[in-house]
């Protein structure tokens, strides 16, 4: 019984596994007449994989705390777990949209394979986080740079975004550079020594949730109007939100 905890664990390490499996072989191509991508629906199920491993992620540790299973073994695998889904995987997708981009560029087959490294930044830099976290006991109301889960959905819903929107926010994710530039924030906010909100509280008093109840409240309506493209505007909305409460979290 002590360990179904770390049996979650294990499923979302097998969820990243799946979900580089899908990024590897997305069966896209390009259409040349209108350069544009052409998906089907192989390649969307790699960020579906990573969701999927976010939602496990939260479960195995409110499971750990419901059957009161918690050890240091748990908690080195949920961070080995982490590395793959959180670090390896989103940068594979990363990795392909840096590839896509440049095959809707003129000159695509002389472009070299060193311009895709940049994508496996996002790799080393979870790496690096979730090794200063297993040592830092003192994040748990709050965080120091950005939780690695929240750093791979923005990733995961880029593909989602180029299949469902096709207009003014898939035209900029084709863009090489902004790639780079989403690349190298994602990565610097993951290690940087900036507070962090976080969904847990110690005080149940409104003025101490109100970070948590407009990032909420907030996102729900982005998600409404936005869909997909939802997922990076909540992310900004998370680091100003924890940016301007950043006194309140560090009391926390």
């Amino acid at each position: 019984m002590k360990h179904i905890p770390n049996f979650f664990t294990l499923c979302n390490l097998y969820c990243g596994c799946m979900a580089i499996v899908f990024t590897l072989h997305p069966d896209v191509s390009m259409n040349e007449d209108q350069n544009t991508l052409l998906m089907n629906t192989r390649f969307m199920l790699a960020p579906l994989w990573l969701f999927a491993a976010a939602v496990i992620d939260f479960l195995d540790g409110f499971v750990a705390r419901w059957m009161k299973s918690t050890s240091e073994l748990g908690a080195q695998l949920d961070s080995l777990s982490d590395v793959v889904s959180f670090g390896v995987a989103p940068s594979m997708i990363l990795y392909k949209l840096l590839q896509f981009a440049y095959m809707s560029e003129k000159g695509a087959l002389n472009q070299s394979s060193l311009l895709l490294i940049p994508a496996f930044l996002l790799a080393l830099a979870a790496a690096w986080r979730l090794a200063v976290f297993n040592l830092d006991k003192t994040q748990t109301y709050s965080f120091r740079g950005v939780p690695t889960p929240i750093t791979a959905m923005v990733a995961a819903s880029f593909p989602l975004i180029l299949w469902y929107d096709q207009g003014f926010f898939s035209k900029i994710m084709m863009n090489s550079w902004f790639l780079y530039i989403v690349i190298f924030l994602l990565s610097a906010m993951m290690v940087s020594p900036f507070p962090m909100m976080s969904l847990k509280v110690k005080e149940r008093k409104l003025s101490a949730l109100i970070p948590q109840l407009v990032l909420i409240l907030s996102g729900g309506l982005l998600i409404l109007f936005f869909k997909w493209a939802a997922l990076p505007l909540i992310y900004v909305l998370y680091l100003v939100l924890s940016l301007a409460f950043r006194k309140q979290l560090i009391k926390n």
